[in-house]
């Protein structure tokens, strides 16, 4: 079996500590069973590999998601990066092209394709699991998981099914409702639509040629940003006569809001946080390093990071995303594939910058035109490549880098430098070469 796992998301919801680099599946607020930190999408694939150790994973995301994504799942696993952000179904369509075309994988196989941000147990992806063996029967051309409802929402889409029954045929779709409508549905056994889906790969690779035209997945790629920007419902689920649905009962949280958030992360306080026993539901995420002090509150989130601080009633937070669309600041903070940065200090003709390189990690081996910077090794040892020189590095070393120099620096330990960059700043004065000589 193949899972798609769609990893998108603005970072609009859980600001501060999200952004467009560092979406909230990635922010660790949930912790393994070992009692260490981890992310939702470090969560989503342990329980996944978990249930089945043989299932093969591929991650669909976006390019500047592909550092934080290798960071925390590891080099090794498959991503389909989408050139540009074109919705769900150009999305699914790439990633399968990519199972098939790119890593060999049969038309008859399997693929279940799921989000990447539910808050749910292992009987969730045992579920999943079942997908395979109704696909495989071929009673229908697309198997879908529907969520039995806890509550009549009107923030979720509706699968009708036929009956009561487990796996049932699927009547019709429906899209957020009022509650009383919502009401209406569940006396028809409704279920919440939670975007799994599940097909043989030949389906998909069939009907997309009749949509688009391509002949493989590097064709495919090129051709990406004249996709219509449609979801997998549109152009798929609700032109396909043939459904079934799975009934899932058990636990479903959509952790899209802080309000939501609060009520499945480890801790009630992160960070440097003091709460007095006058608080109550109230929940802190501080990436400061300065304290904060609660007294006294009642329904409360307060989350600070470098890019913002929210002080927020739980339930207001979740109409927060317009105000955040209000700032136009850049990603003070992002987890790359060697390691994180983090934004100090930002001047007209300067930045500051604290790196941190986890051990045997190396930056990429680059060069910019329009700035010259310096680093400070605050801590650990490794060695620095610059223009085809190489020089060790310890604690207290300073480096200056001219513009124009090819450079990088190799970690042979945890290593923590402050950079300064000075100069015009851009985020697109970089140019790559290979390193592989000096590895």
């Amino acid at each position: 079996m193949n899972i798609i796992l769609l990893s998108g998301g603005s970072g609009k919801r859980l600001w501060p500590l999200s952004n467009d680099i560092r979406s909230k599946q990635f922010i660790k607020l949930f912790k393994d069973d070992n009692g260490n930190y981890e992310s939702m999408v470090q969560r989503v694939y342990r329980q996944i590999t978990t249930v089945n150790p043989m299932v093969k994973v591929t991650v669909a995301t976006s390019k500047n998601q592909v550092s934080v994504i290798k960071s925390q799942l590891g080099e090794k696993i498959n991503i389909c990066v989408e050139p540009s952000r074109r919705d769900t179904f150009p999305a699914i369509l790439l990633a399968a092209a990519y199972i098939h075309y790119e890593l060999g994988i049969g038309v008859e196989e399997c693929i279940a394709v799921c989000p990447v941000d539910p808050y749910v147990d292992n009987d969730y992806y045992k579920c999943v699991g079942e997908l395979e063996n109704l696909v495989e029967a071929g009673t229908a051309n697309l198997t879908l998981m529907g969520i039995k409802p806890t509550y009549p929402s009107d923030k979720y889409g509706y699968i009708i099914p036929d009956c009561a029954e487990k796996t049932s045929l699927v009547q019709s779709f429906k899209e957020k409702p009022d509650v009383k409508t919502a009401e209406k549905y569940l006396e028809r056994h409704a279920l919440w639509n939670a975007g799994v889906f599940a097909f043989k790969l030949g389906y998909l690779l069939d009907k997309a040629h009749d949509i688009v035209d391509f002949t493989d997945y590097r064709d495919l790629y090129a051709k990406y940003d004249d996709l219509p920007k449609i979801s997998f419902d549109y152009a798929v689920v609700e032109k396909e006569p043939s459904i079934q649905v799975v009934r899932y009962e058990g636990e479903w949280k959509d952790v899209g809001t802080w309000n939501m958030m609060s009520e499945v992360m480890a801790d009630a306080a992160k960070g440097k946080a003091i709460m007095d026993n006058t608080c109550i539901n109230t929940n802190i995420v501080n990436e400061l390093n300065l304290p904060i002090i609660c007294m006294g509150l009642k329904n409360m989130v307060i989350a600070a990071s470098v890019d913002g601080i929210l002080i927020s009633d739980k339930e207001a937070s979740g109409r927060m995303k317009p105000y955040v669309e209000k700032l136009d600041n850049e990603a003070m903070f992002a987890e790359k594939s060697w390691g994180t940065y983090r934004v100090i200090d930002v001047k007209d003709d300067s930045m500051t910058i604290k790196v941190i390189l986890n051990n045997g990690q190396h930056m990429s081996y680059h060069s910019h035109e329009n700035r010259n910077e310096v680093w400070i090794v605050v801590s650990g040892k490794g060695k620095a490549v610059v223009d085809g020189m190489e020089q060790i590095l310890r604690t207290g070393d300073v480096l200056t880098i001219a513009k124009g120099c090819k450079h990088t620096v190799i970690a042979e330990s945890k290593l923590e430098l402050v950079e300064v960059q000075m100069g015009k700043i851009s985020v697109d004065d970089k140019e790559k070469f290979t390193l592989d000589t000096y590895l």
